[in-house]
C-alpha cells in the first residue's frame, strides 16, 4: 500500500507550520506540485483569506530573527528573495535605520573586540562588517572609531 500523496493545501501549512512564507515563496515551492492550473492560486487565496499567509508576519519575523545581526542591505535583500512588498520593506527598515549603528557595533564588538592595528585588518573588519549588510558610512565611522 503506497502512502496517499499529499495535497497542495497540506504541503503549504506544513511549511507555514515551520516558518512564515509569503505567497511568492509558497508559489515558487508548490509550483512544481500543481497538478492542474490554477490549484495552487485557489489553494493560496484560501489560505491568505484565513490568515495563515501574512506578509507582515513575515516582515516581523525576520526582523526580530536576523536585525541584531545584519544591516539595512542584508536585510532588504532578504526580503526581496522571499517577494515581500517594496511598500512593506521601507516600513520595516525605515524603523531599523536608527539603530544601525549600534547594531553594527555590537556584531563589530563580539566578532573583533579591538580596534584594528594594521590596514590589513582594518580593510578584514570593513568587509566582514560589509558582507553583514552595513552601510559603508556606518562601518567607515565604527572602524575609525
Amino acid at each position: 500500500m503506497s502512502p496517499r500523496p499529499v495535497s497542495l493545501k497540506g504541503r503549504a501549512l506544513r511549511m507555514l507550520s515551520r516558518r512564515e512564507h509569503t505567497r511568492t515563496e509558497l508559489e515558487r515551492k508548490l509550483g512544481p506540485h500543481e497538478t492542474q492550473a490554477g490549484e495552487l492560486a485557489q489553494v493560496l487565496d484560501d489560505l491568505q483569506a484565513k490568515g495563515f499567509i501574512s506578509e507582515a508576519r513575515v516582515v516581523e519575523s525576520l526582523v526580530n530573527q536576523r536585525a541584531a545581526r545584519f544591516g539595512l542591505a542584508r536585510l532588504r535583500q532578504e526580503m526581496q528573495q522571499k517577494g515581500v512588498s517594496d511598500q512593506a520593506q521601507q516600513e520595516a527598515l525605515a524603523t531599523l535605520k536608527a539603530s544601525e549603528p549600534e547594531r553594527a557595533r555590537v556584531v563589530w564588538e563580539k566578532k573583533f573586540g579591538a580596534p584594528p592595528q594594521t590596514d590589513q585588518e582594518r580593510a578584514r573588519q570593513i568587509r566582514y562588517l560589509m558582507s553583514r549588510g552595513f552601510a559603508a558610512e556606518v562601518v567607515r565611522k565604527l572602524v575609525r572609531a
